[in-house]
């Protein structure tokens, strides 16, 4: 039997997805998607369960192989949710306790104890901005904090890892990671690719409880369950810059998801920055490229949150209308720091602030002003990263669930005074993965993927340079007081 089909498990920050691609016609032909609880025991803390996480993907993967034949699958790739932590037994595979979410800011007092120089060594090592963002407080928590995480460590029976390393070791056993999810620990060097002694030092990490880190395209081996190997893994913002296709040095992406993230493909070597992150892009049979990225903590969750917490519109695909309704914001700026501010900032204290606010505003403009934010900070990143070589970005690619939005689109290419390009594919992330497995089985070179490329919409920029500065300012002044608040 002629295999054809591609799998991508996309296991999102608030749901699990599984994509088919079909290799024949190269085009996505099944999806399913289902959400999974969000949990917040106590303020700026953020957990999942991983057991429903993997009945939540394994389930979405159950659907739609009952509409294809497994056998016809050539492989399948994971995508995942980046930063997030979960420990288990390696004996069971029984979860010691909850995912630690990368929105949780239950550390942000230990990386403000980090003495600056040993800031800076991670910084220099790990190519990352010491944060409560990353995984190695959140695993030095889980060991300070949860006896059975330890008792495991000291039996040589513990595993913690990112999301990918859960999903993999429960499809095939191994316990393994991507360069692209290990560069996201603060505890990898991604100068040499390795684990670092001094970092797992540090932060008292036993380096045998860590999977081993594998490229971006490795076959895993068969699934236990399942008539197929696993053939790639990739952490999701770097599959949205592959699918993308921002393949060559100098092209960027934004991804609109619950946060927004920013990648700009570096090339070949290390870069160093100031206030942005580098990280692996992904490594490729055996070539690594490497990624400078800024996040933005609160994208499309501070418009759900409208809709959730404050009962402002119905349907998202109304925001776009809403915000035609006026013609600007009148002055209103939103600042959403709901779990602090990310690049180029970096401040964990800073709260969500709404300024500008008269009697004569409405809700309309909230929502307005909510969603030009995101425009805002997406420019903020950008214009941070023009600065490591001055080289500007001529275009920028756009996916997520945001990039729906017309209006989110046209204000983003008014803003940033540059075009940008709306894939016609809405699958950037789970085309990523699917591309590892493609590679992985040399079906696909990385030229392939540049032609597989398809255009729906170009946004060019319609305001003026003195339009578009006088709406900076104002937006870089509702920043600075948000930071200087005194909370």
């Amino acid at each position: 039997m002629k295999k054809r089909y591609v799998i991508s498990l996309d296991e999102g920050t608030t749901s699990c997805r599984t994509v088919v691609y079909d290799i024949k016609t190269q085009e996505i032909v099944l999806k399913e998607q289902k959400s999974f609880a969000q949990y917040y025991p106590h303020p700026g803390w953020v957990e999942q369960d991983p057991n429903e996480i993997w009945k939540t993907q394994k389930s979405t993967l159950d659907k739609v192989l009952k509409t294809i034949n497994p056998e016809e699958v050539i492989g399948l790739g994971i995508t995942n949710q980046r930063e997030t932590v979960i420990a288990w037994d390696k004996a069971t595979g029984k979860p010691v306790y909850n995912a630690i979410v990368w929105q949780c800011r239950r550390t942000s007092a230990d990386i403000d104890n980090i003495s600056p120089s040993m800031k800076n060594k991670i910084k220099n090592k790990t190519g990352l901005i010491p944060n409560a963002y990353f995984s190695a407080s959140k695993i030095k928590w889980l060991f300070d904090n949860v006896p059975a995480v330890r008792l495991l460590a000291d039996k040589n029976q513990l595993c913690v890892g990112t999301v990918d390393s859960f999903l993999a070791y429960k499809l095939t056993g191994h316990f393994v990671t991507d360069t692209t999810n290990a560069s996201r620990t603060m505890l990898f060097n991604i100068n040499t690719l390795e684990w670092d002694d001094e970092l797992l030092k540090y932060f008292n990490i036993p380096k045998s409880c860590l999977p081993t880190v594998v490229d971006s395209d490795q076959n895993l081996g068969m699934c236990t369950n399942y008539p197929f190997p696993l053939c790639g893994i990739i952490g999701d913002q770097q599959a949205s810059l592959v699918g993308q296709s921002c393949i060559r040095k100098g092209m960027a992406k934004a991804t609109y998801g619950t946060g927004c993230f920013i990648l700009l493909n570096a090339g070949n070597e290390v870069v160093k920055t100031q206030k942005m992150l580098c990280s692996v892009g992904y490594t490729i049979h055996g070539r690594t490229t490497y990624v400078l990225e800024g996040s933005v903590y609160s994208a499309c969750s501070a418009i759900d949150w409208l809709k959730s917490n404050m009962n402002m519109y119905k349907n998202v695909q109304e925001t776009a209308d809403i915000c035609n309704n006026v013609k600007s914001t009148d002055g209103v700026y939103f600042v959403p720091a709901f779990t602090g501010l990310g690049a180029p900032y970096w401040n964990d204290n800073a709260k969500g602030t709404i300024l500008g606010l008269t009697l004569g505003t409405t809700k309309d403009h909230i929502i307005r002003a909510c969603i030009e934010s995101i425009a805002y900070n997406t420019n903020d990143v950008i214009q941070e990263m023009t600065n490591f070589d001055n080289a500007l970005i001529k275009e920028l690619h756009v996916d997520g669930g945001g990039s729906k939005n017309k209006f989110l689109l046209q204000f983003q290419a008014d803003i940033l005074g540059e075009t940008i390009i709306k894939s016609k594919f809405t699958e950037s992330t789970a085309l990523g993965a699917i591309y590892m497995v493609l590679l992985s089985q040399n079906l696909f070179s990385l030229k392939d993927i540049e032609n597989n490329y398809r255009i729906e919409a170009f946004y060019t920029p319609t305001k003026s340079t003195a339009e578009r500065n006088a709406l900076i300012s104002g937006w870089e002044n509702a920043v600075r007081t948000t930071i200087h608040h005194k909370q």
